[in-house]
């Protein structure tokens, strides 16, 4: 089983020429509204790669909130950990442009509220895989990474977006997973280099069971104890990257409770990745396990 504890929002997509300058006003060319959330993405994403799902997490009781679920419902991901509180639901303003590339606000709302505690103890066990953001309090994930932790469970931490991050919480940490911004912020924090391959290296030598850092279109360069391997994305044609980096974890995320291993399981996710860039909205994008599969051939590995 995949749990997901995270955060639950709805996006409000712009399509735009361009990103605006401070104080400039541009028209965009479409809107739309799609689920989104780191959570609810990976939650989603497992759960089409295959695997038996359910989210934690919170939404309001406004509008917004059965709009964010819908795609989630619709998908099999079991929703009875998600609660319902007294503020709005989680909300995104995106900006896509004309290449594809995105620049996101997000106003957390019930996010805020996630609790940890609602995540039961007995799923807390060493065949789950429990996955982890950090969209919702510092305090609300470490609480679940120490009983999860405690439990045996598999953790799996998308350090996204950057925020400071203890060595005593990554040590407790199987699997990290950051983007160069992420790896770069986190660096500087921890006095470690900036550079992808020497952060997934630190990374590793700190304690943790396995680092990875993804490349964007180039893939990602993954570190399991002293091998550092490397994980080419195939060419394709950009449409929208939103979702591209949740997509990646939850297809790892399922590859790993299906039994898949360390050094396999990240050319899933790359092949994963790289479908949903290849369609527009976050949670619409998320490729189905057939999907991931048809594009696995054209995803090459190389180790040292």
């Amino acid at each position: 089983m995949v749990v997901v504890f995270g955060s639950i929002n709805l996006d409000l997509v712009s399509r735009v020429e361009r990103f605006p300058a401070p104080g400039e006003t541009l028209t965009g060319s479409a809107f739309a509204t799609f689920p989104g959330g780191k959570g609810a993405n990976q939650a989603l994403a497992a759960a089409r790669a295959g695997a038996d799902v359910s989210l934690y997490g919170a939404v309001g009781r406004d509008l917004f909130a059965d709009r964010a679920l819908e795609l989630l419902a619709a998908g099999n991901v079991d929703l009875a950990g998600v609660a319902r509180v007294d503020d709005a639901t989680g909300c995104a303003s995106i900006l896509v442009d004309a290449q594809g590339e995105n620049c996101i606000v997000v106003v957390p709302g019930a996010n805020a509220l996630a609790d940890p505690i609602c995540v039961p103890e007995e799923i807390l066990a060493p065949e789950t895989v429990v996955v982890l953001q950090r969209e919702v309090p510092a305090a609300a994930n470490e609480a679940l990474i120490r009983r999860a932790r405690h439990k045996g469970s598999r953790i799996v931490l998308n350090a996204a977006p950057a925020r400071p991050l203890s060595m005593e919480v990554l040590r407790m940490v199987d699997v990290l997973i950051v983007n160069q911004d992420e790896a770069a912020a986190l660096a500087s924090q921890l006095g470690w280099p900036g550079a992808a391959e020497a952060f997934a290296r630190a990374t590793g030598r700190a304690g943790t069971i396995a680092a990875i850092v993804t490349l964007g279109d180039q893939g990602a360069v993954c570190q399991f104890g002293d091998e550092t391997h490397y994980v080419t994305a195939p060419a394709v044609s950009v449409v929208d990257t939103t979702g591209a980096g949740d997509a990646f974890v939850g297809a790892l995320a399922a590859a790993l409770d299906a039994g898949c291993a360390l050094p396999d399981a990240p050319r899933r996710a790359v092949a994963a990745g790289t479908v949903a860039c290849t369609s527009r909205g976050a949670q619409p994008s998320l490729p189905y396990r057939s999907a991931i599969e048809a594009l696995l051939p054209s995803v090459t590995t190389r180790s040292s």
